[in-house]
C-alpha cells in the first residue's frame, strides 16, 4: 500500500521537494515532500493529516525537521493528566509566539481553537505527536479537533492552519484513523511510515555485499533507529565481521539494541498480557504459523491464542495472511525482524547473556539463527521481491501479490509447499496464480527442487482448482544451483533468482 494518501497533487513534476530535509534523515523523500506540501498549501482552507508508523521508525525526526523548515509548532505528547498536558501545550504555545506569559486553558476545545489560530495570516503546520498518550487521559480530545476543523471550515474566516497529528501505529491511531472514522473522512493527507525494505536498509547500513546486507536485515530488519542510535553507529565491516557484530551489539547487555525487542512488545501491549504475546512469538519462531499449530505450542485453547494474537495484531507486531494455495489458511508472522531475532536466539539463552557470554551464546545459537531466523526471512525476502522489485515481465503481471503456500496438511511430508507463491493483483482482490517458488538460505539447490514444483503444479492441475496456464517455475537460493538447473533456465523451464539479482536485479 501506498505510504503517503493525498496531497499528491503538490508535488512537482521534477521530482520531490526536498528544500530543509536534514542529512540525518535517512530517505524519506515522498513522506518529506508530501507533508512539506501539505505543510505549505496556500488554499484558504484549515487542513488535517496523520502520520502514523511503528515505533522507531524516525517520526519524531521527520515531525521535527518539517516543523523547523516551515517555521510551524510541534508540540510532543506525553502520558500524563489533562491538566498537565494542556500546561505543557501553554508553555510551548507562548514559546513559539515568544510572549512571557503561558496560555492557561480550561480544556482542549480552548487549546485547539487556539491552535488552529495560528493559521489565520499563512499556511502554518501545527504538529502534535504522540497524539493516542493524550487521547488515553483525555478521550473527547479527537471529538474537539474534529470540531475545531468541522467549524473553521464553515466559518466566513479564512483559515490555513495544516494540523497533523502523529502516533505509533496500533489500537488508538487505527481507531481514530479508520476509512469509516470521522477524523479521517476529515484528513486530507495520511502518511504512513514503514521500515524500510531490505534494499533501502542496506543503503542505511552502508553496506555493498548483498549476503552481509541480507544477514544484517534478517537480525534488525529496516528500522532506521537502529542503525544509530541503538548500537552506536557500529555496522559489521564485512561478511568476516558479521558474527563479531551480533555479539558485540544485539548480543551485548550494554547496548539499548539488547532489550529493545522486549521494550517493544511489552510497551506496545502494556497491560494486555506481554507475557503470552512473548509466547505467541515464541511459537512463531518455533515454525508455528497457524492458529491452531500456535495454541498447541502454548497449551492453550483456540480461544486463548486468538486473544493473544488480536493483541500482537492490533499493535503492529503481527501480520496475518492467507495462504497462497489454501486461502481459507491464515498463517501469521512477526512484522519486526528484532521480534524474531529475539525469540529465537537471545530470549532462549538470556540468563548466559546477562553475564557477557555472548561468544558462547552465538556458537550455540548459530544454527538456530540460520533455520529459524535467516531461513524463514530469505523467503519473505523472496515474496518483498516478487512485489516490489521484479520486473513486470518476470510473472507477466503489472501487479502481484506474494504468500507462503502448501496444500494439504500432509505438505511437510509430501513437499507440497512453496514458499514463494505469486499471484496477480487487482485492487484488493487476489487473483490468476502466476509463479510457484522455492527458496532455500544455507541448501544449494538441484534439478529436485524444480521436480517438487513440477509436483505442486501438476498437483493444482489435477485437482482441477487452479489454472495453471500462466505457471512459472522459480528457484530462489542463496547458496548455487546446480549446472542442471542453469540448463533448464536456459530452456526457459525455470527461473533462478540469487542474492545479486533480489538487490540489484528485477
Amino acid at each position: 500500500m501506498d505510504a503517503v494518501q493525498g496531497q499528491r497533487q503538490h508535488t512537482s513534476a521534477a521530482g520531490p521537494d526536498l528544500s530543509g530535509k536534514p542529512a540525518r534523515l535517512f530517505d524519506r523523500e515522498d513522506e518529506w515532500s508530501a507533508l512539506l506540501a501539505f505543510s505549505k498549501d496556500p488554499h484558504a482552507r484549515t487542513g488535517l493529516g496523520a502520520v502514523l508508523g511503528r515505533p522507531r521508525q524516525g517520526k519524531t525526526l521527520l515531525l521535527e525537521s518539517v516543523a523547523r523548515a516551515t517555521g510551524g509548532l510541534y508540540f510532543g505528547g506525553q502520558e500524563a493528566t489533562e491538566a498537565e498536558s494542556l500546561r505543557r501545550l501553554g508553555a510551548e504555545y507562548a514559546r513559539y509566539r515568544q510572549v512571557s506569559e503561558p496560555s492557561h486553558w480550561s480544556d482542549w476545545k480552548e487549546a485547539v481553537d487556539a491552535l488552529l489560530a495560528l493559521g489565520d495570516s499563512r499556511p502554518l503546520p501545527v504538529i502534535i505527536d504522540s497524539f493516542p498518550g493524550l487521547v488515553a487521559a483525555s478521550p473527547a480530545l479527537a471529538s474537539a479537533v474534529h470540531g475545531a476543523v468541522r467549524r473553521l471550515e464553515r466559518s466566513p474566516q479564512e483559515n490555513r492552519a495544516r494540523l497533523i497529528l502523529a502516533g505509533d501505529t496500533g489500537p488508538v491511531m487505527n481507531r481514530l484513523f479508520a476509512p469509516a472514522a470521522a477524523l479521517a473522512a476529515a484528513a486530507a493527507l495520511r502518511v504512513d511510515l514503514q521500515p524500510f525494505d531490505f534494499r533501502k536498509a542496506a543503503r542505511l547500513w552502508g553496506i555493498d555485499d548483498p549476503e552481509l546486507a541480507f544477514l544484517v536485515y534478517a537480525v534488525v530488519g529496516g528500522t532506521p533507529a537502529y542503525r544509530h542510535d541503538y548500537v552506536g553507529g557500529d555496522a559489521p565491516a564485512d561478511r568476516n565481521d558479521f558474527e563479531a557484530w551480533v555479539c558485540r551489539t544485539v548480543l551485548n547487555p550494554c547496548t539499548p539494541l539488547f532489550r529493545e525487542a522486549r521494550h517493544l512488545v511489552d510497551e506496545e501491549t502494556g497491560h494486555l498480557s506481554p507475557g503470552a504475546s512473548h509466547s505467541v512469538l515464541s511459537a512463531l519462531a518455533a515454525g508455528c504459523t497457524r492458529q491452531g499449530e500456535i495454541a498447541s505450542f502454548l497449551g492453550q485453547q483456540l480461544t486463548d491464542a486468538s486473544q493473544a494474537l488480536t493483541v500482537l495484531r492490533e499493535h503492529g507486531l503481527l501480520r496475518s495472511e492467507p495462504d497462497g494455495l489454501r486461502p481459507a489458511v491464515v498463517r501469521h508472522r512477526p512484522t519486526d525482524q528484532l521480534l524474531a531475532f529475539e525469540h529465537a536466539v537471545a530470549r532462549p539463552r538470556r540468563t548466559l547473556l546477562e553475564q557477557g557470554a555472548a561468544e558462547v551464546v552465538w556458537e550455540d545459537a548459530r544454527t538456530d539463527f540460520h533455520a529459524r531466523v535467516a531461513e524463514p526471512q530469505f523467503a519473505q525476502t523472496c515474496r518483498d521481491w516478487a512485489v516490489r522489485f521484479a520486473a513486470p515481465d518476470t510473472f507477466g503481471a503489472d501487479h502481484v501479490a506474494a504468500a507462503y503456500g502448501s496444500l494439504g496438511a500432509a505438505a511437510p511430508a509430501t513437499g507440497l509447499q512453496a514458499e514463494v507463491v505469486v499471484r496477480e493483483q487487482d485492487g484488493h482482490r487476489t487473483g490468476a496464480l502466476l509463479s510457484v517458488g522455492l527458496a532455500r538460505w544455507q541448501t544449494g539447490m538441484d534439478i529436485h527442487h524444480m521436480q517438487r514444483l513440477r509436483s505442486i503444479v501438476d498437483t493444482l492441475a489435477s485437482r482441477e482448482e487452479e489454472d495453471v496456464s500462466r505457471v512459472r517455475l522459480a528457484l530462489y537460493g542463496a547458496s548455487g544451483f546446480s549446472p542442471e538447473l542453469h540448463a533448464a533456465q536456459a530452456r526457459d523451464e525455470v527461473m533462478l533468482i540469487d542474492l545479486e539479482r533480489l538487490y540489484r536485479g528485477a
